[in-house]
């Protein structure tokens, strides 16, 4: 299937919104809380002319899409580009074009097409800081045989969604991200 017909299958942002049983709530609190500045926006104003849509592979149930997709609407506002969802698991031949490290189904993808439907450019699964970040608490963990692992493990993840949640620096970090993927392709 090409990337065209893979965008018309995709749902509304609504539709997934709608349909979100997980992280609804603090994916809209970003949503509602999250703005671009100035200087991105207008770094943006070039790709209006584009007809740039982006097709955006995520699970309501992941921390890294409750994080991404609320920043990705508000790129996809400024630069007049329409978003479709498909979800990562009913659509695993999507997923397996943009495996991270050639092995990984780690979502959110962010696929970006022109008007013909040729990739203009993807992005995921996170920006590189934040990355780092999840690797330097993983590298903190004890070792998986130990028997508080399950328990720290938990905490940590539970940490990090909260400072997904609420951390602007993160949240600029992303948008940063992102804008530069698009606007340097």
């Amino acid at each position: 299937m090409d990337l065209n017909s893979w965008f018309s299958k995709g749902m509304s942002v609504q539709d997934y919104i709608d349909g979100m049983k997980t992280h609804k709530e603090e994916m809209l609190e970003v949503l509602e809380q999250f703005n671009l500045s100035e200087l991105q926006i207008a770094s943006l104003e070039a790709l209006k002319g584009k007809k740039l849509r982006v097709i955006a592979l995520s699970e309501d149930w992941c921390g890294d899409a409750m994080l991404n997709n609320p920043i990705l609407l508000k790129i996809a506002d400024a630069a007049d580009m329409e978003v479709r969802f498909l979800l990562r698991d009913e659509n695993v031949e999507l997923m397996d074009q943009y495996l991270t490290n050639g092995t990984s189904r780690a979502i959110p993808i962010y696929i970006f097409i022109d008007g013909e439907g040729k990739e203009y450019a993807h992005w995921g699964p996170r920006a590189q800081k934040v990355q780092e970040l999840v690797e330097r608490g993983r590298a903190s963990l004890p070792a998986k045989e130990d028997p508080q692992f399950e328990e720290k493990q938990k905490a940590f993840y539970k940490e990090l969604v909260e400072s997904y949640r609420t951390d602007n620096g993160i949240w600029q970090t992303v948008s940063e991200s992102i804008i530069q993927k698009i606007t340097l392709s």
